[in-house]
């Protein structure tokens, strides 16, 4: 007897989890696809520009005296709307501690908190500058294909990199080491070089091209190993810009879309995606 097919629906697959109420308000923080939800992200935009403002006019001394009550009121009630939205967006995700933990969790959660530690840190107020981070939603707000995209390859070639770039990193280290310690020696206290880790200071000003003049070698075998410390320091400038171009070409054929999971409000994901890749949910 052949057996009868089954035919029941997948509620898991068709249903959505959660309200829907939390899908529309999750569309409207995370996505800017609609009308309702591009609205609501450029009036955010406008707050955070608002905000910074604020915080830069408060620290000019004058504005400070004479309008300093108005940009204290005008910051409360910036942190107020700030908290209602970063508590939106908890509410709106179906694993809130895995959005908390994101880089635009923190960075939404300390743009926040700063206002509210002003009792406790007196100056503190000045970290409020952060919020500025949250503008790189720009990207995803106006739907710029071609800036959204270099900046995902370019952000990839970088964590590609870190690696490379640690190793190389530690070797010019190891060179301030050995030119810091040797013109320790060759120059001593008399001319400036009263320890190595002045010294070492002086080689990284040197090798990074920079030059600030405060402390100079005036021995002649002095000069020659500073000359060669700048000449080297040619070659260390264009090592990892090589490292990150090597990486960026790499990156290009990996290509991603700015679609949000409603889960955990993760991005990045390929264009042929069905589920997020930091939680599977399903897209």
């Amino acid at each position: 007897m052949r057996a009868k097919p089954d035919v029941r629906p997948l509620v898991a697959e068709e249903k959505p989890e959660g309200s829907a109420w939390r899908a529309r308000l999750h569309e409207m923080i995370f996505e800017a696809d609609t009308v309702w939800g591009k609205r609501f992200d450029i009036a955010l935009l406008i707050l955070i520009l608002i905000s910074v403002l604020a915080v830069c006019l408060e620290s000019v001394r004058g504005l400070r005296e004479t309008h300093g009550m108005m940009l204290r009121v005008a910051e409360w009630v910036l942190t107020g709307l700030f908290t209602i939205e970063y508590g939106a967006r908890l509410i709106s995700v179906r694993r809130p501690l895995r959005y908390a933990l994101s880089f635009y969790g923190i960075v939404d959660l300390l743009a926040i908190l700063p206002t509210f530690l002003i009792y406790f840190w007196p100056g503190s107020q000045a970290l409020l500058v952060i919020r500025a981070l949250r503008l790189l939603r720009i990207f995803r707000i106006l739907k710029l294909a071609h800036f959204v995209g270099e900046v995902r390859l370019l952000s990839a070639a970088m964590r590609a990199s870190v690696r490379k770039i640690t190793v190389f990193i530690g070797v010019v280290m190891t060179i301030v080491l050995i030119f810091g310690a040797l013109m320790y020696v060759i120059e001593g206290e008399r001319y400036g070089f009263t320890s190595i880790p002045t010294a070492m200071y002086w080689a990284i000003v040197t090798v990074s091209t920079v030059g600030f003049g405060d402390v100079v070698p005036h021995t002649v075998i002095g000069r020659v190993v500073a000359s060669i410390l700048m000449l080297m320091g040619y070659a260390i400038i264009a090592v990892p810009t090589g490292i990150v171009t090597v990486e960026l070409s790499a990156a290009t054929r990996a290509a991603t879309n700015t679609q949000a999971c409603p889960s955990c409000g993760a991005g990045n994901h390929d264009n042929d995606a069905r589920h997020c890749k930091h939680c599977g949910t399903k897209l």
